[in-house]
């Protein structure tokens, strides 16, 4: 690129392109990405300084292998080499194929009973939730319950973005008062507890509020949609995996199918393979995605029973009605392949197990901040949760000059890196977002004891 052209990248940017959650505005704050190799990110700012930063994000969750991994890199270069992609409509090929079986021996299954049987590809996480929502619909139709076309969901839980999705999401912290009239009307279940915090008469009470909503209005419902133990970008927030069996039983007692949303806590986030392991449930429908290539190339896929499978199969229907251009692309599940391999031959567990006590170590001293709530982690998860909301801008400038990159959102500073992040890194992350916090937040509250429990 032209040294011209180079330096009025982010100018460019600004007059063509949309960021998520942003304005289209000359003010967006930009850093462009130069280089991006193992846990590092390259970054150039629009006053031409460089910093070399630790990605805290693993870029939305996904790249836990890191970047320019070169197990990734070849198989991406050897698919490449055959072809990238064709229709999956009447055809098939390898990497799809074997993608499906490595998943469905990865899904959570009851001993000696059936687990998840049978694989939807997808293109995206959002994708694959309104898949998974239109397949209960399908099923419950099958089974000559047509009214059953509403969902319970939790409050707090977020799902995606495209409509269905949005549908599913918390009514209040989410989308549905920009979209009036557009969203369908579920119901919502009560927050479960916060995991840190959470008494057995508290379990009892959400239980009891959850199982209440749902008999009163079990007529209507297709399914529970959750969230399994973490609740991600409704707020961060843990809840016991005890709330998992709870749903199970509800689902069971109804006729409901029961719907787990795995996108961000699958493959090892949370300490367990999925969610789901916490509490050895086995949901009806998983979506999976993020994580699934390694944060190479958007690739999702829902999972569901063979009893589901073949309800709808058999229906006057005759099939699961969605059916994307790009469903099955041949390059993104050689990536996957690879990236499950790893999983499958690594050191996942006890490195998610290595970097969440980096993570309680290294953000138990945010807790002495005026500005704080509360911290928190699980998993390779770790939040810092303020009283008010975050001066996203200037958190993540302080941090990029501590050579940490972070996207803070609402009240919450977070970090969930990638697996292959070293104790060096891990405390770089830390350091850098509790100074951030203290250099940005902390000269605007007056002294407070710190809160020490967790957020409900």
């Amino acid at each position: 690129m032209q040294d011209s052209q180079q330096k009025d990248l982010i100018q460019r940017d600004r007059a063509r392109l949309w960021h998520p959650y942003a304005p289209a505005s000359p003010d967006l704050p930009l850093w462009e990405v130069e280089a991006a190799d193992g846990v590092r990110l390259r970054l150039r700012g629009e006053d031409g300084t460089r910093h070399e930063v630790t990605d805290a994000m693993s870029s939305w969750w996904s790249v836990i292998h890191g970047y320019r991994h070169p197990v990734l890199d070849a198989a991406a270069k050897r698919q490449l080499d055959t072809f990238s992609h064709v229709m999956f409509g009447g055809l098939t090929h390898a990497p799809a194929v074997e993608l499906a079986e490595r998943l469905v021996a990865m899904a959570p299954a009851a001993p000696g009973g059936p687990g998840l049987e049978r694989v939807f590809l997808a293109d995206s996480g959002s994708v694959a939730v309104e898949v998974a929502l239109k397949l209960a619909v399908q099923f419950q139709t099958a089974a000559r319950r047509p009214r059953r076309q509403r969902f319970l969901s939790l409050r707090g839980g977020y799902h995606g973005d495209t409509f269905a999705a949005m549908g599913v999401c918390d009514p209040v912290d989410g989308m549905h008062s920009a979209f009036p009239g557009l969203l369908a009307g579920n119901l919502f279940g009560p927050r479960p507890p916060a995991a840190a915090s959470a008494t057995p008469e508290a379990v009892q009470a959400w239980a009891d509020g959850v199982a209440e909503l749902a008999a009163a209005n079990a007529a209507e419902l297709a399914a529970i949609v959750v969230e399994p133990v973490l609740q991600g970008a409704g707020g961060m927030h843990a809840y016991p995996a005890q709330c998992l069996t709870v749903l199970r039983e509800v689902a069971d007692r109804h006729g409901l199918l029961l719907i787990f949303d795995e996108i961000a806590t699958g493959f090892g986030r949370t300490g367990e393979l999925f969610a789901a392991g916490h509490a050895g449930v086995v949901p009806d429908i998983m979506c999976v995605g993020k994580a699934l290539t390694g944060g190479y190339l958007t690739l999702a896929a829902m999972l569901c029973t063979a009893e589901v499978a073949s309800a709808v199969s058999a229906s006057q229907a005759g099939a699961l009605l969605h059916g994307p251009t790009f469903m099955g692309n041949p390059l993104a599940c050689a990536v996957a392949n690879a990236s499950l391999g790893i999983i499958e031959n690594g050191r996942w567990r006890a490195d998610v197990a290595r970097i969440g006590t980096g993570l309680a170590s290294g953000l138990a001293p945010a807790l002495e901040l005026g500005a704080v709530r509360d911290v928190r982690t699980i998993g390779a998860v770790g939040v810092i949760e303020l009283h008010d909301a975050v001066d996203v801008t200037a958190v993540t400038a302080a941090a990029i000059r501590r050579g940490v990159w972070v996207r803070p959102f609402r009240n919450l500073i977070y970090t969930m890196p990638p697996y292959i992040s070293t104790a060096t890194d891990i405390a770089q992350i830390t350091a850098g977002m509790t100074a951030a916090v203290a250099e940005v937040h902390e000269a605007r509250v007056e002294r407070v004891p710190a809160y020490t429990g967790s957020a409900s």
